[in-house]
């Protein structure tokens, strides 16, 4: 694949995981606002997500659509300000690694409670 095609194809998927996260900010803000509103404790919030797979489904939507944009950002970044090479590819891979694992730990500790 040449290094054109990689670029365009890098760019799609920013800009697609973008639009995933604008969303999934949009919904979890309003999650927020109603949970504040109804004056709900970390305790109730905790209640009614554990179990919940569609709380467990989103959130980890939100977690893929960063794994995703996150790392091509910070690659980008650190190659248009230091140079293009090993260690700009390494962070990003380090930063996406961190996204998954922690993110998907969350993800699993809310919906199941924090017992595997």
């Amino acid at each position: 694949m040449s290094q054109a095609v990689l670029q365009a194809k890098l760019w799609y998927a920013q800009r697609i995981s973008a639009m995933v996260l604008g969303l999934c900010v949009s919904i979890h803000l309003i999650i927020i606002f109603y949970a504040i509103r109804g004056g709900l404790s970390a305790e109730e919030i905790l209640g009614r997500t554990q179990g919940n797979i569609a709380f467990a489904i989103f959130y980890e939507i939100f977690v893929l659509a960063c794994f995703v944009h996150a790392p091509i950002g910070l690659a980008n970044i650190l190659e248009e300000t230091f140079c293009k090479g090993f260690i700009s590819k390494a962070l990003s891979w380090v930063l996406a690694a961190l996204i998954i694992v922690l993110g998907t730990t969350a993800v699993i500790g809310v919906f199941t409670g924090g017992a595997l």
